[in-house]
């Protein structure tokens, strides 16, 4: 069966010298069924290419006849890429909705016959009126969850019929009530079909059924395709699982590759059920194991198999441990943060060093759980002149919502309201969306998110400004905007968890790393959903080669009340030595619970309610004894270091723990660290310096 080509591939040397003995097992397994599983950062992508040209070379296939598939377009032109290097021109390498389009504008005028169906490019417009028929609301974000919901029903092969009982059996988190979501998703079928367009599934299960219901269909794409790769196999559907069946008929030519740690796509209908049964259904197959790490430092590599070796619920002999095969490199670095913005800033500075160390833009990365959480890095990176790129989500002051806050505030301006800025700012975002309680989920959730980081901007303008107003919230608001247009060269990777899959950069910051958003709120109660952020967290750490911070804030805004927690993934990862583990272990009771709140005032005793009396540890009718000379030294000092960090006074300390140091007057660490403001990052970066100052003073 061996061409000459593919004999000259077979002899040509080193063409499996490259790879480890893992490696090399799996390129040079016999064909029939072989499963791979491949932990992150293993050369899975060398391995699978190498494998393909194997099968080419050592003649069991032709080019031709080889077909592979993965998850995104970008691998697939890597996989090609390389192909192509080990003279292997002619194999496809395309993803599953690809394959399918392909597939389908071939055997069109046989199974359907006429013109072929435009493909969607947007699916909103026939949601939309499919949302109208069956009266539910017509905004973007109901329609942008009601297409995702769709996607997920036809992807999990689930019918409109089949919908309301799936739905309540699997307790989705439905956008709308389940019998209207089912009426949605029938008319938008009856609509779109009228119309003879096709989404991105109908590909798949057009293109399914012409294989199960045309037998001469299916013998002819048989006989062209005789060997089928399937990378990212973890994340595959109940639909294309259907699709690569109806490929694959009665034989079993098939490698799959992935690996379960990192199953981070359930949401969209994803299980790894087919790769941990693989073996089941083929009892014969070649199972290797590819563990050795090639990507990142056994710093890092340690550190992601403790949060791996977490999880629950899945067959040990699924599991894999990562070896670290890289030159050792610097511990992680963990740091506990007062407020977000304090933490945005610190990360702002740690790049900065990573630059002038010579890394480069380009190979740093923010990740972050949810896209409303960029703004504040965006800011932060923007105030150190530190260019960069928002990747998976709009940019904050792009987002539809955003821009409506802005109009709406802006003509408030002329009407004068009456309150603070703060409530001022509420009550104008209110009929906006800004609720008192977020939303479940979705896209409703996100733009709650970015209306509440509105008005977090406008507490952090309120602490640092006297007498801030609605006029100076606007400019400012208008200065952020222009100062964040998207920069025209190479910046720093600012991303969310899922967007980041697959990618990887020699330095990565993990942000956000408090409960409720690190697992995220809506998990809570779910242990499926809980195992997978884990399995999300565990491929932020794993996109990291060299340098790794994982960080995370105890308030949302300056001079706000420390009451959230560090997320309970991180519990057992962070140095018993280490200042975040000693404030962290302060602040326990050994039930992995905040202590209550029991501040009393220092002067009277009294209960202390508001934040500026726990910030000062007084009534606010008890009198101030402040030290009005330190105090100024306290301000020359934080002026000087807001001047060298190159960042707003406000993030070294505000003017209220600069009071409260000033009335406090402390001696040592723990004193200093016993007064709000001042959290495990505080106290290593500036406790000396202040406690010099304090010492100066007498």
């Amino acid at each position: 069966m061996a061409s000459g080509a593919s004999s000259s591939l077979l002899r040509r040397p080193g063409l499996l010298d490259g790879l480890d003995p893992e490696q090399r097992a799996a390129a040079s397994a016999p064909r029939g069924p072989v499963c791979v599983l491949a932990g992150a950062g293993t050369g899975k992508t060398r391995t699978i290419t190498h494998r393909i040209a194997y099968l080419v070379g050592s003649g069991h296939v032709a080019a031709g006849q080889v077909l592979a598939v993965t998850y995104t377009a970008r691998a697939a032109g890597e996989m090609r890429a390389r192909l192509r290097t080990l003279g292997v021109e002619s194999a496809q390498a395309l993803t599953f909705h690809a394959a399918a389009l392909r597939q389908l504008r071939y055997f069109w005028p046989r199974v359907v016959g006429g013109r072929r169906w435009d493909l969607l490019d947007n699916k909103f417009r026939y949601v939309s009126q499919a949302a109208n028929r069956a009266k539910l609301s017509t905004e973007t974000e109901v329609l942008r969850d009601l297409a995702g919901e769709i996607e997920w029903a036809k992807a999990s092969l689930v019918t409109p019929d089949d919908y309301p009982a799936i739905a309540a059996r699997t307790q989705r988190d439905t956008p709308a009530p389940v019998l209207q979501v089912a009426d949605v998703y029938r008319h938008y079928e009856e609509i779109k079909n009228s119309a003879q367009v096709l989404d991105f599934d109908d590909l798949l299960l057009h293109t399914t059924a012409a294989l199960e219901e045309h037998g001469a269909v299916a013998d002819e794409f048989r006989d062209r395709y005789r060997c089928f790769i399937v990378d990212e196999y973890q994340d595959v559907t109940p639909l294309q699982q259907r699709l690569l069946d109806a490929w694959l008929g009665e034989r079993d030519d098939l490698t799959v590759v992935g690996d379960a740690n990192q199953t981070i796509y359930s949401y969209n209908g994803a299980s790894p059920r087919p790769l941990l049964e693989f073996t089941r259904r083929f009892p014969s197959a070649t199972v290797v194991r590819l563990e050795r790490d090639y990507r990142s430092t056994p710093q890092v590599v340690t550190l992601a198999n403790q949060v791996i070796g977490a999880s629950r619920g899945r067959p040990a002999g699924s599991r894999l441990k990562l070896i670290g095969q890289r030159p050792p490199g610097p511990e992680p670095r963990f740091a506990e943060y007062d407020d977000e913005a304090t933490e945005a800033a610190a990360v702002a500075s740690r790049i900065r060093d990573l630059l002038d160390a010579g890394v480069s833009a380009s190979e740093i990365a923010v990740l972050y759980r949810v896209n409303a959480q960029s703004e504040g890095y965006e800011q932060a990176l923007s105030a150190v002149d530190i260019p960069y790129l928002v990747r998976g989500g709009e940019r904050f002051f792009a987002r539809k919502e955003v821009r409506q806050a802005v109009i709406a505030l802006r003509s408030a301006v002329g009407r004068e309201p009456d309150g603070d800025l703060v409530t001022i700012v509420r009550a104008v975002l209110g009929p906006i969306g800004l609720t008192e309680q977020p939303p479940s989920g979705g896209a409703a959730k996100e733009r709650w998110d970015a209306l509440l980081a509105l008005v977090e901007l406008a507490e952090e303008l309120a602490a640092s400004v006297e007498d801030a107003d609605l006029p100076r919230y606007v400019a400012d608001l208008d200065q952020r905007a222009a100062a964040q247009h998207p920069p025209t060269v190479e910046g720093v990777t600012l991303a969310s968890l899922h967007a980041a899959k697959g990618l990887e950069w020699d330095a990565v910051f993990l942000v956000g790393l408090a409960e409720g958003t690190v697992p995220i709120q809506h998990a809570d109660g779910d242990d499926a959903a809980i195992e997978e952020e884990r399995r999300l967290f565990y491929v932020g750490v794993t996109r990291a080669r060299e340098h790794l911070s994982l960080t995370w804030a105890l308030s949302r805004t300056p001079g706000g009340r420390r009451n959230r927690r560090r997320s309970r993934f991180l519990y057992g990862l962070i140095p018993e030595d280490h200042p975040a583990a000693r404030v962290a272990r302060s602040q326990q009771q050994g039930t992995g619970k905040p202590a209550p709140s029991k501040a009393r005032c220092r002067v009277c005793g009294g209960p202390l309610m508001e934040t500026m009396e726990i910030k000062l540890s007084r009534c606010a009718k008890c009198p101030s004894n402040v030290d009005e000379a330190l105090l100024e030294r306290l301000r020359a000092w934080r002026a000087e270091r807001s001047r060298d960090l190159k960042v707003p006074a406000f993030v070294v300390f505000t003017d209220a723990t600069l009071v409260a140091i000033a009335e406090q007057r402390p001696t040592d660490d723990s004193a200093l660290v016993s007064i709000s403001g001042i959290g495990a990052s505080k106290l290593e970066r500036f406790g000396a310096e202040v406690l010099e100052v304090v010492r100066a003073a007498g």
